[in-house]
Parts: C-alpha cells; structure tokens; sequence
C-alpha cells in the first residue's frame, strides 16, 4: 500500500511539523509552540525564514535584538507558563549561535524547555570552509554548533532531511518529561534545509502532548510514611517542581492539615503568598531568619521538587549532621542526593498518596506554633530594613519595599544576578502564586528584561493572570543587556523596569570585601578608570527613552512610588531609574563555601580563610 507523501524543502517540513503540535492549558488546546524569538543570517535566512513567512498566523515570528537574550525571553516565557508552552530561538551559525550558548546553559540549570534551532555549515562540505564557520584541523566534523552538547538535554544535527522525522519528537518529548527538561538543539545543515524530501503526510497529523505525571513506587511512598511519622520537628523545602507540577494547592493543604511548615527554595518561592498560614519564609544563603532556624533544628526534612542547590542548603551547612531527608522529585537524580530516601515521582501525585500513607499522623502542635513565631520575627526584620529613613540614598530593601506595596496582585517579579536575588528573595512578599521570577540557577546577568519580554508575551495566552511584568535589575546587569526594551517597545509588550544604580558591580564587591580582599576591578571607584573621583555614570532613563521606553529618574521613595504608579498605568515598555546604596544589605545568617586563598599577603584574607574552614568543618559531606 503506497503511502501518502507531502514534498517539503527541510525547513518547510522542520516549520509543518511544530505548527502542529499542541498542548492543553486549563482543558483548553493551545500550540506547543507560542512563537518563535529569531535572528536571520546566510545560515537560516534564505529557507528557514522562506517557511516560516508563510505561517505567521499560527507560529508568530518576534525580531530578536541579540541571540543570547531572545533565547532567555523564550525561557523566561515558559517560566511563566510553567512549562506548558514553548518559544523557539533561531539563529544563523558561528556567532549567531555561539552566543545562545549562555542561554542554553540557564535553561540547563534551571530545568526549562526552549527548542533552540540553529543554521549550520554545509553537509556536503564543497564550499568549506564557509562564513563563519571555526575549522577543527582533526574533526572535520565538528561546529561550534557543538558547545551545544554540554548544556542541552537534547542536542542532534540534521544532514539528511528525513532525519527530522525521528529527531523533532525526540526533542519535544525530552523538553515535557518533567525528569529530563531542559532545552533541545537541533543544528540544520544550510545545505539540508534547501533538500525537497517526500515526507508521511502523517507526521504532521495534529498531535496533542500532555506533560506526564510519574507515579512514585508506592512501597517508597509508604517508607517515607513511616520515616516522617518519626518526626517531631518536621520541615517542607518547597521547590521549583512544586510549581511545575501545579502541586501548589495540594502542598497548600497537606501542610496545613499535618501541621508542618513550608519553606521555599529561590525558584520556588511564590507556590504559597507571603502570608499564606503555613508559610515560613526563605531557606538558605539568601533566606531568612525563620526558614533557617527550622531548618537547623528540624529531624526530617521533606525536599520537593528541588535539586538542592548550594544556596538553599547554605553549602550543606544549614541543617543538623543526623537529620533525615526524604526528597521527592520528578528526576532520580535530584532525589538521590545526600543519602535521602528518595521518591522519585511527579510532586502533585506523590503528595497525595502520601498523604493517604500517613493516616491520622500529624506533627506536634509546637512546630507550626514556634514556625509562626520567628516568621512574625522574621517579617518585623523585613519591616525594619524596608521602612523610609532620611538616608541620601535609599537601600535596595527600601525600594523593594515600595515596588512591592504598588504592585498588584497579579503583576509578576522578575529578577536574576547581581544584588537583587537576595533582596527579592528575601524581602518581596507575594500576593498571589506564581508571580515570582527569580532566576538563579545559572544566575545569568541580562536574564532580567529580556524575560520580562517573556514573561509580557506569556501574559497574552490561555492561563494568563493579566498581571504586568516588574523587573528589578542593577546597573551592572542593565549594561550588560538591555536591548530588548527596544524589543517590547516594537511589540508593545507593557513591562516595568526598575534600574538601580549603584555605581557598579556592587554585589560581587561585598562578597570580594568580606573575604579580606581589598575592593578591586567591581564598584566603578574601584576600576581602572579616567576620574576615580567622579567616575562617568550612565543616564539610564534616557538610554531607555532612546530604546522606545517611557522613562523617568527619581531621587526618592516618594518619587519612586509615584513612578511605579504611573509606570503601571502606561502600556508599552518603562523605565523608571534610582541611585541606590551599594553597600545597605538586609543580612543573611547561613553560611557559603567559595574558595578563600590558603596563603596571602593581606592579614584580612588569612582571616576569611580560618571562617572559611569552620564553615566547612560544618558541612554534611555528602551524607
């Protein structure tokens, strides 16, 4: 029986087949893909973008302004959609895709889906060496498109255009296991994409994917029953998964009735509001006070939907040598770590059968009574350090603390490196869930607007809560990237940013400070510069208002409440800028282990180096 056929060039069939790939959100069928972020050069211009112009209804094409940030707004989207729907990032080859590179790597980091596609050199290789293209004098086989391999999930190059057949499935299945997320690379072979092929008419049948739902191993599921029945000062660490899994009510309510408090890692703050009933705050490095003290003195320890990074367990300082663990998480990798009994299972199902496995068991009233009390504590702190002063200049806490009143209930933070992960972490109070963006798995500078883009073009979709994108990012980071203002501006995407200038990479000074070495080469003071005294700075408002932007610099709280509200009011892409202090921190009380040189000339770096020790002589090696 003769199959039925469709001739499409590569590049045709690669566009076909992701038009037709679906997704369900709230039962609704939505595409897979929402879009695609792209950049055309001689290695995707002349046949990718020939298929792609054709389907700009369906698969809507958005003018990147650099490749590394159009690839981190398509991570920032699916953030936002909580890995139900995905963007593409197409580039050219050589340094068009080079430089998604880094933004591979904070997909990688952070467990999140973005199909990147690539141009790549001549599969028949009679032109070579073509533009752009970097020789290995060994391996003719080799691209750059190969630095992809370490920071994808799923990476394939395509030189025969039937290989797509196999490999598109491939990449979307690995992209939607919630085990395996992360980004998928397909490089397309410049030559490949012009190649007519007969192709299965059913291979671009509508297909719908549903994220699956792995179910933990029951027998497991009751171990960790009667582990936890042993508890008499439980803890809940709160991960990214529980948000991916949608398992925020269902945490919500288990917590609530076993009486056991909740506190959340960086990228899973916001499954429960600040002042949800068993919340307790932020745990780790950049936590507070609350989220730390339960954490050291707790005896089982519930981990989920978190891979457990050094920042949530203060470098594995932050809890007591004989606590037990038990972790639940989609990935086995992630659930094995530090000798925890492991469930490996979707966090949604598995809290529910724990639940059934633990009978009428309960924690001891005291736990959420002694949980409320230091959180009290804890927001008394925030309060404190958040409150107007007559300081000249205000501190980062201070300005968060009148975005955050401003803001509404619905209007998502979006934040990465610098400074500003351990003040929103810390001091931003979320009203509703998922509202929270705080990327710091890779902690990427120049996540931060090009994601409000993002997250802005997430807002348009079915599951969308309406609110505005505010992003909060240091002077440091704004001049690293800042172009896609430029971009929302063209789209007319509504986003807030906040720039705070503080003279410099102000953040990394403090850590460089208080591990003895003198400042150097991070505040603009600091560098090597023409006028220490009166180091050039950037008119930040104006730059933006250059890029499309509303703009305005404010001098004070006042101003800047002021400026937030109108910032909120307009449409399109503002900017609102403010000096800030550079060395006014709300403080941490956990630990972190960085290199300190064993031998120096400064007396101050001997001393960090002896703290440094007694931090490690604290930490649970690998047990």
């Amino acid at each position: 029986m003769t199959q039925k056929t469709v001739r499409l060039t590569m590049a045709q069939a690669v566009v076909r087949y992701l038009c037709n790939q679906y997704t369900l959100i709230d039962g609704e069928r939505v595409p897979l893909f929402a879009g695609l972020f792209g950049i055309f050069g001689h290695g995707n211009v002349t046949c990718l973008s020939e298929a792609l112009e054709q389907v700009q209804d369906q698969l809507p094409t958005y003018r990147g302004q650099n490749e590394q940030s159009m690839a981190l707004a398509a991570i920032g989207f699916a953030k936002a959609k909580r890995r139900r729907q995905l963007m593409i990032a197409a580039t050219s080859i050589g340094p068009g895709a080079a430089n998604m590179v880094t933004a591979a790597g904070t997909a990688m980091a952070n467990r999140l889906p973005v199909l990147l596609l690539a141009g790549d050199t001549f599969a028949n290789r009679l032109p070579d060496p073509v533009l752009q293209q970097v020789e290995q004098f060994n391996d003719p086989s080799i691209t750059v498109n190969d630095a992809f391999k370490p920071v994808v999930r799923y990476w394939d190059r395509i030189v025969l255009p039937e290989q797509i057949i196999q490999s598109l499935p491939q990449a979307i299945a690995t992209m939607l296991d919630p085990a395996d997320c992360g980004p998928a690379f397909i490089g397309l072979a410049q030559d490949t994409q012009e190649i007519a092929f007969d192709y299965p008419e059913v291979f671009f049948e509508p297909k719908v994917w549903r994220i699956p739902r792995p179910r933990a191993d029951l027998d497991v599921v009751a171990e960790a029953a009667e582990l936890l029945k042993t508890a008499k000062k439980p803890l809940i660490i709160s991960g990214g998964g529980v948000r991916y899994s949608l398992a925020e009510d269902i945490l919500a309510d288990f917590a609530a009735e076993r009486g056991i408090p909740v506190v959340e890692t960086i990228a899973g703050k916001g499954a429960l509001t600040h002042d949800h009933p068993v919340h307790a705050g932020p745990i780790g490095i950049i936590g507070s006070t609350s989220a730390n003290a339960l954490a050291k003195d707790a005896d089982v320890i519930v981990a989920i939907g978190t891979r457990l990074q050094d920042f949530t367990t203060g470098s594995w300082t932050a809890f007591d040598q004989d606590a037990k663990f038990i972790s639940i998480n989609a990935a086995r990798f992630d659930a094995i770590k530090h000798r925890a009994l492991s469930v490996v299972g979707d966090a949604r199902e598995t809290l529910k059968e724990l639940d059934a496995a633990l009978g009428n068991w309960k924690a001891p009233s005291e736990r959420m009574t002694l949980a409320k009390s230091l959180f009290a504590e804890w927001n008394t702190i925030l309060d404190e350090h958040q409150k107007p002063t007559n300081a000249a200049v205000p501190s980062y806490a201070q300005v968060i603390g009148v975005m955050n009143s401003v803001a509404g209930p619905n209007d998502t933070l979006v934040a990465a490196a610098g400074g500003t992960p351990g003040e929103v972490t810390k001091g931003w109070r979320v009203k509703n869930p998922n509202t929270f963006d705080c990327e710091f798995g890779f902690s990427c500078m120049g996540y931060e607007i090009a994601a409000g883009w993002g997250v802005a073009i997430a807002q348009e979709g079915p599951g969308a809560t309406g609110g505005t994108p505010i992003v909060m990012l240091g002077d440091g980071t704004y001049m690293m990237m800042n172009s896609d203002i430029y971009s929302a501006a063209l789209t007319g995407h509504k986003m807030v940013v906040v720039v705070c200038d503080n003279g410099g990479y102000a953040v990394i000074n403090r850590l460089q400070q208080f591990k003895g070495v003198p400042g150097f080469n991070n505040l603009l003071k600091d560098c090597r510069i023409q006028n220490r005294e009166n180091p050039l700075h950037v008119d930040f408002a104006k730059h933006a208002e250059a890029m499309g932007a509303k703009t305005r610099h404010v001098d004070s709280l006042a101003d800047l409440e002021d400026a937030m509200k109108w910032a909120l009011s307009n449409d399109g892409p503002t900017v609102l800028s403010i000096v800030s202090d550079a060395h006014a921190w709300v403080p941490g009380d956990a630990d972190w282990d960085v290199g300190v040189p064993e031998i120096s000339n400064f007396e101050s770096v001997r001393e960090a180096r002896k703290s440094q020790e007694a931090i490690r002589a604290n930490q649970r090696v690998g047990v």
